[in-house]
């Protein structure tokens, strides 16, 4: 694949005596669907936290759109305490970490199992404050009132998005009083109001009926074929998965075990055995 969108280059992250994920490697290429999946524990929820910098790896690299914007390695005591994988792959290169906040503004936007509205907003207020993410006018614009000509514009394409994403009707509902599917749809419909290289979802799914799952499925494929988006997201729900991934990546106790399209996802024994074939009612 060449110029992926986000890749992770022998990613490690340990805490204390605990690997939660061990040499990890993955790319995300333009305009693709990707998932991680792997059972509970299996270090997904801890990979995201890395990528979208909740937490700096204990060893590795990673790039959005080429450029590095986590990279460390493990040194003195840690060093010592390290229990992952090529402990000297990247002495040689500089320490870099980027904050949330810096890593959003290059291009990557989340959203979070739990869901983290700003409940006391209105549907367009929530969307709207993603607008201000790239503002070009500072607090002083703002005071005085010189930025009159951006905040139109945010305004016009928060309301633009709202309609793109069916929420238009709702803008003036306050977004804790809208039903759990339309709040799902909402967070996504803020993070893609930041313009982002590359949208996160981590388990969109989570505490949705069968109908709602369908209907988040087939958004989810409008937002790529409407924004031309590029998705990276965990899911527990395999017909999600299966439904609207192009590739997926399996994880199991921190380290890759497979990586394929779908159909071969399905069929990889040892995916089976970690994931796919546990009866999740024993």
């Amino acid at each position: 694949m060449s110029n992926p969108v986000l890749k992770l280059e022998n990613v490690t992250m340990q805490f204390g005596g605990v690997v939660a994920v061990d040499n990890l490697s993955m790319e995300v290429g333009e305009g693709e669907i990707v998932a991680l999946i792997g059972p509970n524990g299996a270090g997904k929820t801890t990979a995201f936290n890395v990528v979208t910098g909740v937490y700096a790896p204990t060893n590795g690299c990673l790039y959005l759109d080429g450029r590095p914007y986590l990279c460390e390695h493990p040194t003195g005591r840690a060093k010592h305490d390290y229990l992952g994988s090529d402990v000297e792959k990247f002495a040689g290169k500089p320490t870099l970490r980027k904050t949330p906040d810096q890593i959003t503004k290059m291009g990557l936007a989340r959203t979070f199992q739990n869901i983290r509205l700003f409940g006391n907003l209105t549907v367009f207020e929530n969307v709207l404050i993603a607008k201000h993410m790239h503002a070009k006018g500072g607090f002083l614009a703002a005071t005085f009132h010189l930025n009159g000509k951006e905040e139109t514009r945010m305004r016009r394409e928060a309301m633009e998005l709202l309609e793109i994403v069916g929420l238009a009707e709702l803008k003036d509902e306050t977004a804790s009083n809208l039903p759990y599917g339309q709040q799902r749809r909402l967070e996504i419909a803020r993070a893609l109001a930041t313009d982002p290289r590359l949208l996160i979802l981590d388990e969109p799914a989570a505490g949705m009926n069968p109908q709602e799952t369908e209907e988040l499925t087939a958004f989810i494929g409008e937002i790529r074929e409407k924004f031309g988006s590029t998705i990276f997201l965990i899911e527990h729900h395999m017909n999600l998965v299966m439904d609207i991934s192009d590739r997926i990546y399996v994880i199991d106790f921190g380290r890759q075990i497979a990586a394929g399209v779908p159909a071969e996802i399905q069929n990889d024994q040892r995916v089976i055995d970690a994931y796919l074939g546990v009866d999740e009612d024993g």
